[in-house]
């Protein structure tokens, strides 16, 4: 451990490409009786289960498959989470396995023009054991290990409880998104009260694409949160886990919350809009009646005046 308490990693070779492991395996073996420790080589990692007071997270990202089914096979992962992250599924799903419980989950990731992407993330909880496995990247997950390998008590942590963690800081993910969406709808009514209606419809209509697929990704996910928190589904699970699981449903309510505000955001832009448009159309309106007035007036003049004119 360096002397600002950060974990040194020492990056191993991968004998088939060469490249650095920690290119796509990253873990960190937290000790609340000793230096945590960063594993960069699958065969730094245990294959006997963890004392107390330790807790191991992997994490690989992109991960080749020969390496992924190695690994599992080490640290004993569920078949079905390792073909959850081999395969194609997306759809949200919560499994219990007895000694440990694995779930996939889909993060909001920004993408150019408010089009926000999915992307799976398969997590695993097992004894004093967390792995996590995405092929994308996840801006939590880094900013996560940046902030847990700077502390020493973590080992002390269960498995459960670092693994709600992991599904909170997956929710910010969402959060992040309507705060996004939040500033686009408010640049386009500065638009619109500027009197800059013509693109605002097409940007009306993008934003309300937008709020439909924060909707589409995350309400499925009702099945994950709710699931974990029921008692019935892990009920030998230490007291601080169960805790941690209702806390984790009720951020995810308020996350659904929040998506289904971004819908009725989108709808008060449209009315604003509408009123708008209409009070230019009734400006509009009336200086056409004033300018119809005012021809009528001069019409009426030019026919008394070309009744009086005596003609020779």
């Amino acid at each position: 451990m360096s002397g600002d308490g950060e974990v040194e990693p020492v990056l191993a070779q991968d004998p088939a490409t060469g490249q650095p492991q920690a290119q796509w395996m990253r873990a960190i073996l937290f000790d609340a009786s000793a230096d945590d420790r960063v594993l960069c080589d699958p065969a730094e990692l245990p294959s006997a289960e963890l004392a107390d007071g330790q807790l191991l997270w992997v994490d690989l990202h992109d991960a080749p498959e020969s390496g992924l089914r190695s690994i599992a096979q080490r640290l004993h992962l569920p078949g079905g989470a390792v073909e959850s992250a081999l395969g194609n599924e997306t759809n949200p799903a919560l499994y219990n396995c007895g000694t440990c419980f694995w779930l996939r989950v889909v993060a909001a990731r920004d993408a150019p023009g408010l089009e926000f992407a999915g992307a799976t993330l398969t997590l695993v909880s097992g004894r004093n054991l967390v792995v996590t496995l995405h092929d994308q990247p996840l801006a939590f997950i880094d900013a996560l290990r940046e902030r847990e390998s700077a502390q020493g008590d973590i080992g002390a942590l269960g498995a459960a409880s670092f693994a709600a963690s992991l599904l909170d800081w997956h929710l910010s993910s969402y959060f992040d998104a309507v705060s996004r969406f939040e500033m686009a709808v408010e640049r386009l009514e500065v638009d619109i009260l500027r009197g800059r209606q013509a693109p605002c419809l097409d940007e009306l209509r993008n934003l309300r694409k937008a709020a439909s697929r924060l909707r589409r990704m995350l309400a499925p996910h009702r099945v994950v949160f709710a699931g974990l928190a029921r008692p019935d589904f892990r009920p030998g699970e230490e007291e601080a886990a169960n805790t941690h699981f209702l806390s984790l449903e009720r951020t995810y309510e308020r996350a659904m919350d929040m998506v289904e505000n971004a819908r009725d955001l989108v709808v008060g832009s449209f009315e604003l809009f509408s009123s708008q448009t209409a009070l230019v159309t009734n400006e509009s309106m009336r200086t056409l009646t004033f300018a119809t007035v005012v021809i009528g007036l001069l019409a009426v003049i030019a026919g008394v005046l070309g009744m009086n004119f005596q003609t020779p």
